[in-house]
């Protein structure tokens, strides 16, 4: 390699012509690989000290090896490094340069690997990293939204179901429910883990090596629980990209869903929330305009995730084993998802520092649409000993009374009441208060303030 003046291809031996240009072109990934150096580096030094330990290289061969890669992750840290496509990927580029630094010896560096196993193990390395990174990210998105609900444990809102007004809910507790689902994103990204904890270092291109290597020590040195079992499946796995870019697709609708509400909730036809200027941005002919536009960003971006998604899912779909050029796009799909991710969580937790509630429009539009009308049935039914159904009956004709003479609930006298249904009395005039609505849905999971500030406590003890 040392000879190789034109940076040819190591198997250039081999193969008597110059790939076409078209595929070279195509066919090169150090533009999107070559943010493993890291990991490839250390892979590779892990290997080494393997190597040596095994007796396979000598002592003096395995501090040139080290002393090279070291020097190669110094030049690249300090953006020296001259990476090159004719070179194909990251794995190449740096044995390349080896070769440059140390000569001959460098080619030591592959003995018992391929870069089959070489490039599985960088990819597990990479992604146990950045998965820890959302979950940390996450974390930090669960607090902020911890906090905006302790704000808001009674301030009082509508809940919606079918974007209709059904039933006065706190405001905190509705933050909650985005606690949850991002409580359970942050559970999937934990689970991912483990299926990166087995070292596929040592399997070679697929069938394992003739050398007495020791892929238990390789796997202790990379901080792998131990090496994977086949070496055939480990070459053709990416059930654990599937499972990350899963992960990035659900937590993505999450982030989508609570981009929805807010976009909802600050539209002129709603006005429960107000966004900061930090967070808006203008209009080019309309000077009155603040638009929202990213949380838009991040109903948007959220398509991207489900491509990269379903793009992994359809190469790997009718791939026989073991390796193939096809999976070469993983990485880009990661890359690209993770980046994308980790930016919106940012995003995200900007916003939600940078809202303001308007309490006032809140609990007068919790008062739109007859919201404690099932609190009036729930109230027939325990002081009158009646069946719900029949209780719901009842209601109903309440509700189309006040509908028909358009006034809320709490307005009507206890005559009108009396004159729809002649056992209630006065005491029922309560049941009509927001405020009492919210603070009797006790049942565990419930929307009353002693349930949200029980619940938030408990979720700050989750998430320190």
């Amino acid at each position: 390699m040392v000879q190789n003046k034109n940076n040819k291809a190591i198997w250039n031996t081999r193969i008597k012509k110059d790939t076409s240009s078209i595929f070279k072109k195509v066919g090169s990934s150090i533009d999107v690989d070559k943010r493993l150096f890291k990991e490839d580096i250390d892979a590779s030094i892990a290997h080494v000290e393997m190597l040596l330990k095994q007796k396979i290289i000598s002592f003096k061969i395995k501090n040139k090896l080290i002393w090279g890669l070291n020097r190669i992750k110094n030049e690249i840290i300090k953006k020296k490094f001259i990476f090159n496509s004719n070179l194909e990927d990251i794995h190449m580029n740096i044995e390349y340069r080896l070769f440059e630094i140390i000569g001959e010896d460098a080619g030591y560096i592959h003995t018992g690997r391929s870069r089959n196993d070489q490039v599985i193990t960088d990819f597990k390395l990479w992604l146990r990293s950045s998965t820890n990174e959302i979950i940390y990210q996450l974390n930090n998105l669960l607090k902020i939204i911890l906090k905006d609900a302790e704000k808001n444990i009674e301030t009082i809102m509508p809940g919606f179901t079918h974007l209709k007004n059904a039933q006065p809910v706190s405001f905190g507790h509705y933050l909650l429910a985005y606690v949850e689902m991002f409580k359970r994103d942050k559970k999937r990204f934990q689970n991912n883990l483990e299926n990166l904890l087995e070292n596929p270092l040592g399997v070679a291109a697929l069938v394992g090596t003739s050398f007495n290597i020791d892929r238990n020590y390789t796997s202790k040195k990379l901080k792998f629980k131990n090496p994977t079992h086949n070496s055939i499946d480990t070459v053709s796995d990416r059930d654990f990209v599937l499972d990350f870019l899963y992960s990035v697709s659900v937590c993505s609708i999450h982030i989508s869903r609570l981009a929805e509400e807010f976009i909802i909730w600050n539209s002129d036809a709603f006005r429960l929330i107000k966004l900061n200027d930090k967070i808006v941005t203008g209009s080019s002919i309309m000077p009155q305009k603040k638009n929202p536009d990213p949380l838009e960003y991040l109903r948007g971006k959220t398509g991207n995730s489900f491509g990269n998604l379903f793009s992994m899912l359809t190469i790997l779909k009718g791939l026989p084993l073991s390796y193939f050029k096809d999976l070469q796009d993983d990485k880009e799909l990661v890359f690209n998802s993770f980046d994308q991710l980790k930016n919106s969580i940012l995003i995200l937790i900007e916003i939600l520092k940078n809202f303001t509630p308007d309490k006032k429009r809140m609990y007068e539009f919790a008062n739109i649409g007859f919201t404690t009308s099932t609190d009036l049935a729930d109230y027939i039914v325990k002081c009158h000993n009646l069946p719900f159904r029949k209780a719901y009956q009842i209601t109903s004709k309440i509700v189309n009374y006040a509908e028909s003479r358009k006034i809320k609930l709490n307005e009507l006298t206890i005559k009108e009441l009396k004159k729809i249904e002649p056992k209630l009395n006065e005491d029922i005039l309560k049941v009509f208060d927001l405020e009492n609505s919210v603070k009797s849905k006790k049942s565990y999971g419930g929307t009353s303030f002693e349930n949200v500030k029980k619940m938030i406590k408990k979720y700050k003890k989750e998430t320190k």
